[in-house]
């Protein structure tokens, strides 16, 4: 018979060995310029992200973002904007400063591959692989949404639908 973690002698604590990062990708049949632009520009963002942006995102510019059926919404500070090419950005949660790297790939004149690798997360182990986890679900439903909004302008709603009213959102 197998014994469970807790079980065993081994502490949960000692299983991670190293932060946990959370990754994500997708293929958007579209061009790099297209793509880029659609992350930057809150007027197209909104249409499968959040609900409003303050401003275009900009190096050093404190950019808010609302997710306005949530009834929350997050400070944005990019740290490098490479065009068509890379966003460096830092958010502020009530669980401390993380780190966001969008890298924009051009595969072919009307493919492109966006990535996204966010980290620094902060708290036990047990909170930053749920932390991590949670950003891996929600920046893939975030590329989803761009990829259906940026080839058949489709608004999917993945966001808004994601804790639909009558389901609690996750602490």
């Amino acid at each position: 018979m197998m014994s469970s973690a807790n079980e065993s002698n081994v502490q949960p604590s000692q299983c991670l060995r190293q932060a946990p990062v959370s990754k994500t990708g997708m293929l958007i049949r579209k061009p790099i310029a297209e793509v880029f632009e659609a992350f930057v520009n809150p007027a197209i963002t909104s249409n499968f992200w959040f609900t409003h942006g303050s401003d275009r995102l900009q190096v050093g510019k404190p950019i808010r973002w609302d997710w306005e059926m949530y009834g929350q919404s997050i400070q944005v500070n990019v740290k490098e904007l490479h065009p068509n090419k890379r966003i460096l950005m830092a958010w502020t949660t009530p669980k401390g400063t993380t780190v966001i790297e969008w890298e924009f790939i051009s595969r072919a004149p009307n493919e492109t591959f966006v990535g996204v690798t966010h980290k620094g997360f902060e708290g036990d182990g047990d909170e930053c692989v749920a932390q991590a986890l949670e950003s891996t679900e929600g920046f893939s439903l975030v590329l989803a949404g761009a990829k259906a909004f940026l080839e058949q302008n489709i608004r999917l709603n993945l966001i808004a639908d994601r804790y639909p009213d009558h389901v609690k959102m996750p602490s």
